[in-house]
């Protein structure tokens, strides 16, 4: 098959798969037990307010024609008006979507660069001490529940050593003295494109804490998944003659072997990046951090179904996607593998 007629029906997949991630969420939001009209009015609302509201919502019409107009509305890129803020949900996530994203690409960034490493050198040394103490890293990483590892982190590293900020994005000299202009949304980056040397060093030392408490649990799969699959490349014949013929051994693990060991730790690395999307939820209530995470947070508890609905359509579409381009990835570095 080639590559574009594989990219294209995958496409109509992913069509399928977002259309019936939109059937299930928008009637379950309808089931439950909740009154938008009420709450998109506010406290203590009068019956006339809630059918006035009832009829600009559109809640008096059936609920099969409620579902077409969103669908309609969603093909167009609205994805509604949040019921708390009466504001256009698009909007919101414009502003809280980079924050997540760059706090998980941050963390991501930790896991290759922390978990491939000790996932390579442990294999290379199977059963000595940097083997041993990267198995205990691996399991350690998992097993740690998020919010205690946060919490723990905030108390030596702000506590105690007062070497990192306790929480938020940037502090509030950065806001006042010398504030960020946004360009793409991910602070780091827009603090290098203006030269804003001050808020970028302030904004680099805010998101080490929380990019690495959520990228603990990735850490942990990737020198799992790293040394198993090194472990058993390491053993085929093109290394042992690798070996014999000189080669230094920094070469044969690094550019021989973990090309051929990579593609298990990039299945693992991506499937953590969407967990790392909805799993940012608990970092981000913990650290103040000003992302999705809170957005939902607080939609969940004002009952905020039209924003739920919109954040689990778009973890839906990353979700696709990237598995979509890690299939890609995976033919690009492995020719035996074929599209079907």
């Amino acid at each position: 098959m080639k590559v574009w007629e594989y990219i294209l029906r995958r496409l109509l997949l992913a069509v399928l798969v977002i259309f019936g991630v939109s059937v299930v969420t928008f009637f379950i939001a309808r089931v439950v037990p909740s009154d938008p009209a009420a709450l998109w009015v506010g406290p203590r609302p009068s019956p006339d307010q809630i059918a006035a509201a009832r009829v600009k919502l559109g809640l008096d019409r059936p609920l099969h024609v409620q579902y077409f107009y969103y669908l309609g509305n969603l093909l167009h890129g609205d994805l509604g008006v949040s019921i708390k803020t009466h504001q256009p949900i698009i909007q919101d996530l414009r502003a809280y979507l980079p924050a997540t994203l760059e706090l998980v690409l941050v963390g991501m960034a930790m896991a290759v660069f922390i978990g491939i490493p000790l996932g390579v050198l442990s294999a290379a040394r199977r059963n000595r001490f940097l083997d041993h103490f990267s198995r205990l890293v691996a399991v350690a990483s998992v097993s740690i529940p998020t919010f205690w590892l946060g919490l723990l982190l905030q108390l030596i590293f702000f506590g105690h050593l007062h070497w990192l900020p306790i929480g938020g994005r940037v502090s509030i000299e950065t806001t006042l003295y010398r504030p960020i202009q946004t360009v793409t949304g991910f602070y780091l980056v827009d603090t290098l494109i203006t030269r804003n040397w001050p808020a970028f060093r302030d904004a680099l030392t805010h998101i080490i804490l929380p990019a690495f408490t959520l990228a603990t649990y990735a850490i942990g799969l990737t020198i799992r998944m790293t040394r198993s699959t090194m472990v058993e490349v390491l053993q085929e014949k093109y290394i042992v003659a690798a070996r014999a013929a000189g080669l230094s051994e920094r070469t044969i693990l690094f550019r021989l072997a973990l090309k051929n060991a990579i593609v298990p730790t990039l299945m693992v690395l991506a499937l953590s990046f969407v967990y790392s999307l909805t799993g940012a939820i608990l970092v981000e209530v913990i650290f103040s951090w000003p992302g999705l995470g809170s957005y939902v947070t607080a939609a969940i508890i004002n009952v905020d179904f039209p924003v739920i609905i919109a954040v689990t359509l778009v973890v839906t579409v990353f979700y696709v996607l990237i598995n979509l381009v890690l299939d890609l990835v995976q033919v690009a570095l492995d020719p035996r593998v074929v599209l079907k």
